[in-house]
């Protein structure tokens, strides 16, 4: 785990020092007032790690426990493009503070890998007027709209955030995600479809890192005889086996190799997924291919991971672990609520989303003191813990020696330790326990 001394230099250094001098930077602070721009961003951060929820008069409280007196009208003028600017670049020197792991997760069939890494983005709808700004796509009316799209990617393996980067929603997640490309010699890359790119998987190929993904339909295969296969449903059949796990190359020019691997799916199963299918596309007011409709019986994998460091099974197991950040996301939305706001006012709305999201990554932090050590830590319970804390921790930030924010560190890590795990499952096991299970029983 990262050592607790270090996640509270790391919160003293951001939202102190750092904070204070993008007040003045940023033109939020132009004359010496009692609100700076280390206190502006402790009560927004802190009030909203606490309660999203906050309104202007909680948050009015959160600046009276630390001897800031401010009401509530004074304070709903600060909500300005300065201070919205002040936010993001707190949030964005938070994101380039590095914090060190002491204890991965320490499970054999992901630890053979260097880092285990996961991306995937997010949308937040913003009010029109910010269009400008984060540009979203076009509306019915033809005018744009405005979302934020953020870019995250985990190492699984250790709980760091390697990147957190913020886009216009209009961009697509293969473009948004190509400022990270680099990846460390000898780690695995897991991905969705929205970022199956033949050109960036053979980069990482180059970069004698891993990938594992979902097989994008309609992309042009290169069996080991050299038979081109256009329809990949054909080829699985054609093994006429359960499970398929083939030498391939795929593009137009064969531009990426590796291994095709897939498992047909129980009937029940797949007829669920046509029926979702089908009502993702009545939705979506688009058409249902018979392609999509007979690839619905298998899932299908692409990787360049050699069979002996991950068999069939192991590959079907691996590629659930890319869950993990869709858990971040939801945590993030559905207890953090990165995407709403009590006010309809433009700088205020974005003010809320920059302080929401940097009381996520302080969230994320302090996880790091103790949960990601188990395999089956409970992200949802881990989170709704932290935010129990939220004005212990505003008052200990100021802590030069930091021994009170150290020690209410400890007593949030031995919290997260007790309570924050899961339950096993018989009927639906959980990924961590059909990790378990492939250690127990190594497959050749």
């Amino acid at each position: 785990m990262s050592t607790i001394p270090e996640i509270a230099s790391a919160l003293q250094e951001v939202l102190t020092r750092t904070a204070y001098d993008l007040g003045r930077s940023t033109g939020f602070v132009q004359r010496q007032l009692t609100l700076d721009g280390a206190s502006f961003t402790q009560i927004l951060v802190f009030s909203y790690m606490n309660n999203p929820d906050a309104t202007l008069n909680e948050l009015t409280q959160t600046a009276a426990s630390i001897d800031i007196s401010i009401s509530a009208a004074g304070l709903d003028q600060r909500f300005s493009p300065q201070a919205a600017e002040l936010l993001r670049q707190v949030l964005a020197a938070a994101l380039t503070r590095l914090l060190k792991d002491q204890s991965p997760w320490d499970v054999p069939v992901l630890s053979q890998f260097k880092q285990v890494f996961a991306e995937d983005g997010t949308l937040i709808t913003l009010p029109p007027e910010l269009a400008e700004l984060w540009c979203g796509t076009n509306g019915s009316t033809g005018k744009p709209r405005a979302a934020l799209k953020l870019m995250l990617r985990l190492d699984l393996l250790s709980g760091l955030i390697e990147t957190l980067t913020l886009h216009p929603g209009r961009v697509h997640d293969s473009r948004a995600a190509a400022a990270s490309h680099t990846l460390p010699a000898g780690s695995l890359f897991l991905a969705d479809l929205g970022f199956f790119r033949l050109s960036r998987l053979a980069e990482i190929a180059e970069q004698q890192a891993f990938f594992l993904t979902r097989f994008k339909l309609h992309t042009t295969v290169w069996d080991e005889q050299g038979r081109r296969w256009d329809d990949i449903v054909a080829l699985l059949e054609a093994q006429h086996t359960q499970q398929v796990d083939l030498p391939v190359a795929l593009g137009a020019n064969r531009e990426v190799a590796g291994r095709l691997v897939a498992v047909r799916l129980a009937q029940e199963v797949a007829d669920q997924r046509r029926r979702r299918l089908r009502e993702q596309a009545r939705r979506d007011q688009r058409a249902v291919s018979a392609a999509q409709l007979a690839a619905c019986a298998w899932s299908i994998y692409f990787t360049n991971v050699p069979a002996e460091r991950l068999s069939v099974e192991a590959i079907v197991v691996v590629a659930g672990v890319r869950w993990q950040i869709e858990l971040v996301f939801k945590s993030w939305k559905s207890q953090g609520k990165i995407d709403q706001s009590r006010s309809g006012k433009v700088w205020r709305v974005m003010c809320d989303v920059y302080a929401k999201l940097l009381a996520m990554v302080v969230c994320h932090w302090v996880s790091l003191t103790e949960i990601w050590g188990y395999p089956d830590r409970s992200l949802m319970k881990a989170l709704r813990a932290i935010q129990k804390y939220a004005l212990d921790l505003i008052r200990d930030v100021y802590d030069w020696y930091h021994q009170g924010l150290c020690e209410t560190l400890r007593r949030i890590a031995r919290v997260l330790a007790s309570s924050c795990r899961m339950d096993t499952r018989k009927t639906k096991p959980n990924t961590y326990q059909r990790l378990h299970e492939l250690c127990e029983n190594p497959l050749p």
